[in-house]
């Protein structure tokens, strides 16, 4: 039975990895049409999102097999639940992708306006997030995963930065208001994706050592 459940631990774990995989495209493809004004690579994002949410149910239905079959404990029990979780944040993740690619259609069709430097720093900095906590997850790395811990704070600051800065414009250039509006609208999907990362990296600590670290100040 000790064979039958490592082998199903590992498959488990290539399906969380190609999800992520997944995940991780859609976002860097929302973030290239939304700066590069690509309508086309936008609707590819929102159209691969049945993808993701198909390989969002088949991760979770092997879960439950899992708990079902084998009923584990100890580290493998929490391996499992971890996955689970991670597994909702990646999906999130991917609906937050999709989200930017519908800002980045609409800001296409409008005039284009600069983007706020803010803005640019948090499209590089979220993905990165992303890529650490699912290396963390991988390597099952305690020192990555904490190292994502302590970047949320960034974006959020960046985030409110932004939130200041459209106040400013807005009153500045009122014509400019939904483009503006929808830019903010990014910025706040990316502090969510931050968000997301940064539950990864602490599903990763709690895997490694048993520890819940959740609403716990970095």
């Amino acid at each position: 039975m000790a064979i039958h459940l490592l082998r199903d631990l590992e498959r488990l774990k290539k399906e969380i990895v190609l999800l992520g995989s997944m995940v991780e495209d859609s976002l860097l493809k929302a973030i290239v049409a939304l700066f590069d004004r690509r309508p086309d690579l936008a609707q590819e994002v929102m159209s691969g999102d049945k993808d993701v949410d198909q390989r969002e149910i088949r991760v979770e239905e092997e879960c439950l097999k899992i708990l079902a079959l084998h009923q584990p404990v100890a580290s493998d029990l929490r391996f499992v639940v971890a996955i689970m979780k991670v597994n909702n944040d990646l999906e999130r993740v991917g609906d937050l992708a999709g989200n930017i690619a519908e800002r980045a259609v609409d800001l296409s069709g409008q005039e284009a306006i600069p983007f706020p430097a803010e803005l640019e720093s948090m499209s590089k900095k979220v993905p990165q997030m992303l890529r650490e906590s699912l290396d963390s997850l991988l390597r099952l790395d305690i020192d990555v995963a904490r190292r994502v811990l302590t970047e949320d704070d960034e974006i959020d600051e960046m985030h409110r930065g932004l939130y200041a800065l459209i106040e400013d414009r807005i009153r500045e250039k009122p014509e400019h208001l939904r483009r503006l509006i929808q830019i903010l609208s990014v910025s706040r999907y990316f502090e969510r994706i931050a968000d997301a990362a940064t539950n990864i990296a602490e599903d990763v600590v709690f895997l490694v050592e048993g520890e819940v670290v959740r609403h716990r100040s970095w």
